[in-house]
């Protein structure tokens, strides 16, 4: 360093130091400097500022923005301030404070002005920089964190919802959605927000949040808006997207899982049994089947839920899963549903299917095997012994007959069933197995039962263990072959003309044994003999005569007990 430079440096550090005289520079004392700077003023700069004007002999004030109530703008460098603030207002930050001690000649000289500053004063300036732009300034977008994955970004014409905190530059707060507890909604591109915002919410991801810095001429100008937000103010705007749609949108839907077989899909008419997670496209989650351990039921395609799910839970399988995504037109508006739903929310449904049927389906029946002789098959009357596994059509297991020590038993026709379940068991012969689908109007209908969800479809697997031939209903016995002519010499055993109980039930189980007859199964023999021949002994004497006997004629109504 020369000697000229050391003298310069000194003259400088003097003139710090030293009362300032005609001809010295200004003096900056910047006594308080924010840990960030992001931007220093430069000349052809725009700022905003707070001061006290004071004269430097004797501390009086001339001049304060403070008790104009507003900040004072200008801009910096081209002469629209005296020279020596051009100049010491110069390199400054945002939240700044510093002291410009102006000699005369760098203020209003040795004439003053209008009578506020005499000739040859120097000036003290106490200032507070608040904000600072250029002309040439475009919105600033600064990304704050971003999701990984990003499906779609705003353009112009969606619609969108976000949450945000307004400050001004410096730092100052004016507005935030996050303390009304709601999100700002409004369509994008369209005029409606500032221009800077229009620009600044381009682009945008759900869930990615963002500082938007928007200069005054992008935002309010210069009648500044409101109370908290003052003319040529720049704003600053830390925002998080969290919905969008575009009033073109249709419902979408995404298979997440499908299962490997799939012989029918649901169409308008069908009612549907599902499980769902409902969330918001910010993920936040609004409802869930799950957490009320039911499934939600409904017609499909007639206007008991929102059009969109309407329309997506159609062409599905059992046991799917999908990703429903509802644009707000399809779903519940601009007023969304009370404190449940915002309005105009994008609404997400996880939803699995785990059964639908229609209301005309039968009974569906598979013959998974069948064994080769196959002389006798179950019908009505008939007392079977079946195994079973029964269980939802998402494989969730009911009950089954493996749990008992024997399999179950049953008369078909008896009502001792569900309907389904007695036409799945007809027709069956021992050793067949079965699949049976049995739709809730053919089960336990919209109430269910002990643990059976109301409408639900059922599957059962069947198997024919034993089959014991029925009598029709109201008998208890009937003729396998031609009833023996005349029927009471038959049964007269011994020729003495009376027939006891103890003979009547010889002769009975004699033409049961040689397959001559039958008895109703799955009911005491002895008890069924004895209700037979006491019907038969009319003057309950102990003994039918040949007077006392009565043959059922096909042409009368049939009475129960009768032979």
């Amino acid at each position: 360093m020369d000697l000229k430079t050391s003298f310069g440096l000194l003259l400088f550090a003097l003139a710090v130091q030293c009362n300032p005289s005609p001809l010295a520079d200004i003096v900056v004392d910047r006594y308080l400097l924010p840990q960030i700077c992001p931007r220093e003023v430069q000349v052809e700069d725009f700022i905003r500022y707070h001061f006290n004007g004071t004269f430097y002999d004797s501390g009086k004030k001339f001049d304060s923005s403070y008790d104009r109530g507003k900040a004072f703008v200008s801009q910096v460098g081209l002469g629209k301030l005296i020279t020596g603030m051009d100049r010491g207002l110069q390199g400054m930050c945002v939240n700044e404070r510093r002291r410009i001690t102006v000699p005369p000649h760098l203020a209003y000289g040795s004439v003053g002005t209008g009578g506020l500053i005499p000739p040859d004063a120097t000036l003290v300036y106490d200032i507070l920089l608040l904000d600072i732009w250029n002309a040439e300034d475009k919105v600033q977008i600064r990304t704050i964190s971003k999701p990984e994955s990003c499906r779609r970004t705003t353009v112009a014409t969606d619609f969108i919802r976000y949450h945000y905190n307004g400050t001004l530059l410096s730092g100052e707060a004016f507005d935030s959605s996050y303390s009304r507890n709601t999100t700002y909604d409004t369509y994008l591109g369209q005029g409606d927000l500032i221009k800077g915002m229009d620009d600044g919410l381009l682009g945008m991801c759900i869930g990615e949040r963002r500082l938007i810095i928007v200069p005054p001429f992008l935002a309010y100008g210069e009648t500044g808006h409101g109370a908290k937000i003052p003319p040529q103010a720049t704003l600053v705007f830390e925002v998080l997207l969290v919905d969008v749609f575009n009033p073109k949108d249709d419902v979408t839907s995404k298979v997440i899982e499908k299962p490997k077989n799939c012989t029918r899909r649901t169409v308008t008419g069908d009612y549907i049994r599902y499980h769902y997670n409902g969330t918001f496209q910010d993920g936040t989650f609004f409802d869930s089947s799950y957490q009320r351990n039911s499934t939600y039921n409904t017609y499909i395609g007639m206007g008991y839920v929102i059009h969109g799910m309407d329309k997506a839970l159609q062409g599905l399988c059992i046991g799917e899963k999908r990703r429903i995504t509802i644009p707000p037109h399809m779903a519940y508006g601009e007023k969304g549903a009370e404190n449940f739903i915002p309005g105009s929310a994008v609404l997400i449904f996880d939803v699995h299917v785990i059964d639908f049927h229609n209301p005309k389906d039968s009974v569906e029946i598979r013959v998974t095997h069948k064994p080769e002789e196959c002389n006798m098959t179950s019908e009505t009357n008939d007392l079977i012994h079946y195994r079973y596994n029964c269980s939802l059509m998402d494989g969730t297991l009911l009950y089954s007959s493996d749990q008992y020590e024997s399999p179950s038993v049953t008369t078909l026709g008896a009502g001792k069933v569900i309907m389904g379940l007695e036409e799945g068991l007809k027709g069956m012969c021992v050793g067949e197995r079965r699949e049976v689908v049995i739709p809730p109007h053919w089960g336990h209908g919209e109430d269910g039962a002990v643990g059976v969800p109301g409408s639900a479809v059922l599957l059962f697997e069947l198997e024919l263990v034993q089959l014991q031939k029925g009598v029709p209903e109201g008998f208890m016995f009937v003729w396998l072959g031609d009833t023996p002519d005349p029927l009471f010499n038959a049964l007269d055993l011994n020729g003495d003309k009376e027939v006891p109980l103890e003979e009547f039930s010889e002769f009975i189980k004699l033409q049961v044994k040689e397959g001559k007859g039958r008895l109703r199964p799955g009911v005491d023999i002895e008890t069924v003999i004895k209700d037979m021949f006491y019907n038969q002994d009319q003057n309950k004497d102990g003994k039918i005569v040949e007077d006392e006997l009565k043959i059922k004629d096909e042409s009368e109504k049939l009475r129960r007990d009768e032979l």
